[in-house]
C-alpha cells in the first residue's frame, strides 16, 4: 500500500529551527514531484514547498521563502523539509504529497497523515 509517512514535528521557540522528514513507500518514489502543505488551525491549506522528481527545480511559498529548503533523498525515498527561523505564523499540520502524471495522462496524489508543527514561547 501506498503510505507517506511524516516524521520530525514538534513544539519549537520562534527563530528555532525543525526539520521534517516524510518517508514514502508503495509507489515509485523517483518518478514522483514532491510537495509539503501546511494547514494552520481554522485556515485553508497551504502549499509550502515544492521539488521536482529530478531533484534540479524547487519552488517555495514566499512567506517561507529563504527560511525553508526542500530537499530528498532517492535512495532512501524520503523527502525533507529543513525549516529555519520559524515564526509563530509557522505553526500547522503539515502534510507530505507526491504527485505525478502517467503517461496516459492520469493523475496521481498521495498524501501523509500530518505532523503538527508548533511555534512558541
Amino acid at each position: 500500500q501506498v503510505q507517506l509517512v511524516e516524521s520530525g514535528g514538534g513544539l519549537v521557540q520562534p527563530g528555532g529551527s525543525l526539520r521534517l522528514s516524510c518517508a514514502a513507500s508503495g509507489f515509485s518514489f523517483s518518478t514522483y514531484a514532491m510537495r509539503w502543505y501546511r494547514q494552520p488551525p481554522g485556515k485553508e491549506r497551504e502549499l509550502v514547498a515544492f521539488i521536482a522528481s529530478t531533484g534540479g527545480s524547487t519552488n517555495y511559498a514566499d512567506s517561507v521563502k529563504g527560511r525553508f529548503t526542500i530537499s530528498r533523498d532517492d535512495a532512501k525515498n524520503t523527502v525533507y523539509l529543513q525549516m529555519n527561523s520559524l515564526k509563530p505564523e509557522d505553526t500547522a499540520v503539515y502534510y507530505c504529497n507526491g504527485f505525478t502524471i502517467s503517461t496516459r495522462g492520469v493523475r496521481y496524489n498521495y498524501w501523509g497523515q500530518g505532523t503538527q508543527v508548533t511555534v512558541s514561547s
